[in-house]
């Protein structure tokens, strides 16, 4: 019987959990109350206060409705490649590991190449042939050229799993194959392939905001790098307007830290000499410095 899967209780995760969701919640509810990013107004760039509370870009759009339908698009840029990735990695890695035999040469094969092929490269020269690009096109490309790593690392683990007692006493007890993958094997993968879709996230976010950046990214939407490419465009940061480059470039970076405390709690759990590790490291903080001599002489 598969064992069963710890659920990591840290700082750092209830942290992460709160950063983040007050992020997705202003992504899911923030375009429904503020007015349209793109009309514009006769009064120019203004900072904070009055009916404008990020205040205006150079062409009089409220910057926090953009702010709003931008973190709407990153939000939903990293979701899908997320779930693409999950399922791509899954697909070549998970089965066809425990498949064996051809199909899993053959998907390891095609796993590898993937892997080789550079993918910032790849993806910049995708966008930059194609004239209209959406939100959905450049999460595609951001997943066909992110999934490889993570299918290599649910392989490994995989053929580590195929050969526990467990899985071999179902097979000797006659369970059918897909049963024991699917009730033996992928519930021991569960924090894996959580630690993989976080980080797939992260990296299709970040990657999307730096195409945008680069004026690469998706055709009349707004995302965080949607909003840093026009603020760069309008000499936002030479003309000392902060509220127009601050927002999306710090929702960016606490969004991005949010996922990494959550990887890291999961971390945690597939790994519990690090989790020791941890535990260790902060109760070393909390010692004086002769508990710490002592701790050292008793070591020696």
């Amino acid at each position: 019987m598969s064992a069963r899967v710890p659920v990591p209780r840290t700082a750092k995760l209830r942290a992460g959990l709160v950063i983040g969701g007050f992020i997705v919640l202003f992504g899911l509810l923030g375009p429904l109350v503020v007015q349209d990013p793109s009309r514009v107004d006769d009064i120019g760039l203004t900072g904070p206060g009055g009916g404008h509370w990020l205040g205006t870009t150079q062409t009089g759009q409220d910057v926090l409705a953009q702010l709003a339908y931008a973190t709407r698009g990153s939000l939903t840029v990293g979701a899908v490649v997320g779930v693409l990735t999950l399922l791509l990695s899954a697909f070549f890695g998970i089965v066809g590991a425990y498949a064996g035999g051809w199909v899993d040469e053959a998907f390891s094969l095609f796993t590898n190449v993937m892997l080789v092929i550079p993918g910032l490269p790849l993806v910049i020269v995708i966008s930059s042939y194609v004239p209209d690009k959406s939100l959905l096109l450049v999460s595609l490309v951001l997943s066909l050229t992110g999934w490889a790593g993570s299918a290599r690392v649910l392989r490994g683990y995989t053929l580590s799993l195929r050969n526990r007692d467990y899985v071999l006493a179902s097979r000797v007890a006659g369970e059918r194959r897909w049963r024991i993958l699917g009730v033996e094997i992928l519930p021991n993968l569960i924090p894996l392939l959580a630690s993989q879709v976080v980080f797939a996230v992260i990296f299709a976010i970040l990657g999307e905001a730096g195409l945008s950046y680069l004026g690469l990214g998706a055709s009349g939407s707004f995302t965080w790098g949607t909003m840093l490419y026009y603020a760069q465009n309008g000499l936002a940061l030479r003309l000392g307007a902060w509220w127009w480059f601050i927002p999306p470039g710090l929702l960016l970076a606490l969004f991005g830290a949010a996922l990494s405390l959550v990887n890291f709690s999961i971390d945690e759990v597939i790994n519990p000499k690090l989790r020791d590790q941890t535990r260790a490291a902060r109760r070393g903080w909390r010692m004086s410095r002769a508990q710490l001599e002592k701790a050292k002489e008793a070591t020696l």
